[in-house]
């Protein structure tokens, strides 16, 4: 009877100190979810209403409800639908190269080599550089007058242009500038990926001889697809929501003629 009762003593005592941790871990949680909730969920479901609303930003308080008008409307504008096809060809692009480009590099610094680490952190620098200062190099490349690239398209005797003001190659370099800025990214963590694979199991497949291609077909890739889907998937979301590299670098266009800022402003030529 004793032992049944200490048995007892000591269960509600477990229950008590359970309960004591979850309401300890509800305190640590509360606070951060009111802020997420504040930050997150309060101007998602502002956006969601004002879709439904015609409104004005210097008159936000005299707002109309429209209904289904707003998206009616869009789905008639040709603008939508040339701007949609554009960020999914962009996002199609960008995302795959940057992967192929990143298990590439992943590979390289992965290789213990001398200088490996000086490299593996000058590769990082495109992707902390401010999205502001690349466009900024990037527009300097083709500027029409003294771009590098223009100098030496000229000193071949090619014509030269603003490149960020042409329909045919706008599109091109912005696929560009999101590869390189987003491959080391892409690489370094494929490349921490590569580093948990255990070493026994190259040299099990090598004493099979499995060959350096088969190696990585049947180790490598299936032990990086984890890492590989999380990073695919984060920056197609990224890529698909990405607004300040296309409007820093063409001002919204060259497609679409009403959009398109004046080359003379982005040139900086007056």
């Amino acid at each position: 009877m004793a032992a049944e009762k200490r048995s007892n003593s000591t269960y509600v005592e477990e229950f008590n100190s359970l309960l004591k941790e979850t309401w300890l871990g509800y305190a640590f949680v509360i606070p951060t979810t009111i802020v997420l909730l504040l930050i997150v969920l309060y101007p998602t479901l502002r956006g969601v209403t004002m879709a439904f609303q015609e409104l004005s930003l210097l008159q936000p308080n005299q707002a109309e409800f429209v209904g289904l008008r707003n998206f009616s409307e869009m789905a008639a504008d040709p603008t939508f639908w040339m701007s949609l096809k554009n960020s999914v060809l962009l996002t199609t692009l960008a995302v795959s190269l940057e992967y192929l480009f990143g298990l590439g590099l992943a590979l390289v610094l992965k290789q213990k080599v001398p200088g490996i680490k000086l490299f593996r952190n000058v590769a990082m620098v495109t992707w902390v550089l401010p999205v502001i200062v690349m466009v900024i190099i990037f527009r300097w490349l083709v500027q029409p007058d003294f771009g590098l690239l223009n100098v030496i398209l000229g000193s071949l005797g090619l014509p030269t242009t603003y490149w960020f003001g042409s329909p045919t190659w706008a599109f091109p370099l912005i696929v560009l500038m999101h590869v390189w800025r987003n491959t080391p990214f892409f690489a370094i963590a494929l490349m921490a990926s590569m580093q948990s694979i255990p070493e026994s199991y190259y040299e099990a497949a090598s004493m099979d001889g499995a060959s350096k291609l088969q190696q990585f077909r049947y180790i490598t890739l299936p032990n990086i697809s984890y890492v590989s889907m999380i990073m695919i998937v984060l920056h197609v979301i990224f890529t698909l929501n990405n607004f300040d590299i296309v409007f820093l670098s063409t001002g919204g266009g060259p497609s679409d003629p009403r959009k398109c800022c004046d080359v003379r402003l982005l040139t900086g030529v007056r």
